[in-house]
Order: structure tokens, then C-alpha cells, then sequence
């Protein structure tokens, strides 16, 4: 039973996740969650009580709290303004690729239309971003001047910002084009020796492929 109940929950929110980043919040309605997951509304109403808890449950699922975040910023060995590369570009993949993160993203951008707090993570990556940049700062590798927690919510909001935008900005780039550009320009502020271009690649090299 409890196995069933699962894979009920499981089908709810991964339907509800595709509808939510093709169609928004406020064209998904229970009928259609229903239809694309083959499940009746009634099983909706028992396991989410409502549409706006379905899609709380979405934003929570991966985007708000974003599981494997730790991971990336703690491994050793990994210089920490490297790391923060490749966490950034992991989170702008996961983005692009994996639907809950996209309607958790569409859910927190159309959020004044839902009558529920919608959660973000922004609190989670702001303190990843500020231990990487207090890491680097004792190893002298941080520019001088640079705050960590200042800087860390500067980034955090304009890689957001560049994540949403980077299928609307003009001149025809890759998005891949278009965070290589916005880490060469930021890179170059940040490092206290800059070598933006040999840090970014070193970076790349240690993405799965494809990323």
C-alpha cells in the first residue's frame, strides 16, 4: 500500500511538474494533472489537498532545496572559486534539464499568483557562495575588497537573473556561450590573480559531458 502511495505521489508531481513549466501555474488546473497523469482528481485532492499544495510540493522537490547542493561545495581538493563554478554551472544544467527544477523556477516567478508561499532557494545558494568565497579568501585567492556575503548575493541574484534571460538575450549565443562570457567578466573582479580563462576551463573539464 504505502508502495502504491508512492508511486501515486511520484506520478502527481512529476505530471504536475511538466504542466507547470510548459503552462504556468495558472493554466494547470486539477483536470489537467489529472488527464496527463492518469490519475483521477480525487487521488489529487488526498495526497495535495489542493492545487497550490501540489505545486508547493513541486518548488520543494528540487528547487527549493536543492539536495545535492552540499556535495558540490564540499568535496576536497577542489580549489573554492573552482568549485563555485562548477556548482553554478551544475545548478544552470539541472535548470535547463530537469523539469522539476524548471517549474519550481516558473512556479517562484509567477508566485504572486499563487496563494502560497512559494520557497526558493536563494537562502541555500547565498551561504554556499559565501563559504566559497571566505574559503578563497584565506587561501589569498580573492580579489582585496571583495565581501564574501555582499558578493555571494550580488552573484547569486544576476546568475539567477542570466539563468532565466539566457534563451531571451539577443546576439543568437549557446547558453553555454553565454555563462563562459558571464564568468570571464565576473572571474576577472573576484580572483586575486586573474585567469579567468584557465580557471573556467578547468572547471568545464571536470563537468559530466554535455554539460
Amino acid at each position: 500500500m504505502q508502495d502504491r502511495a508512492r508511486a501515486t505521489r511520484t506520478a502527481l508531481l512529476e505530471s504536475a511538474a511538466h504542466l507547470f513549466a510548459e503552462q504556468g501555474y495558472a493554466g494547470t488546473s486539477v483536470n489537467d494533472i489529472s488527464d496527463h497523469s492518469g490519475k483521477t482528481s480525487g487521488a489529487i485532492y488526498f495526497h495535495y489537498a489542493s492545487k497550490e499544495k501540489l505545486a508547493l510540493a513541486v518548488a520543494r522537490e528540487q528547487f527549493a532545496t536543492w539536495p545535492r547542493l552540499a556535495d558540490s561545495y564540499a568535496a576536497p581538493g577542489v580549489p573554492p572559486l573552482e568549485k563555485l563554478v562548477v556548482l553554478s554551472l551544475g545548478v544552470a544544467r539541472s535548470l535547463t534539464e530537469d523539469v522539476m527544477a524548471r517549474a519550481g523556477a516558473r512556479l517562484w516567478a509567477e508566485r504572486r499568483g499563487i496563494d502560497a508561499v512559494v520557497p526558493a532557494p536563494f537562502g541555500v545558494w547565498a551561504v554556499a557562495v559565501t563559504r566559497l568565497l571566505a574559503q578563497a579568501r584565506t587561501r589569498g585567492e580573492l580579489a582585496a575588497g571583495v565581501k564574501p556575503s555582499t558578493a555571494a548575493v550580488t552573484l547569486v541574484c544576476a546568475f539567477f537573473g542570466l539563468c532565466t534571460l539566457a534563451d531571451e538575450l539577443p546576439g543568437g549565443r549557446s547558453r553555454k556561450e553565454q555563462f563562459d562570457q558571464w564568468w570571464l567578466l565576473t572571474l576577472t573582479s573576484l580572483q586575486a590573480a586573474p585567469d579567468p580563462a584557465g580557471l573556467l576551463a578547468r572547471a568545464r573539464e571536470r563537468m559530466p559531458a554535455g554539460a
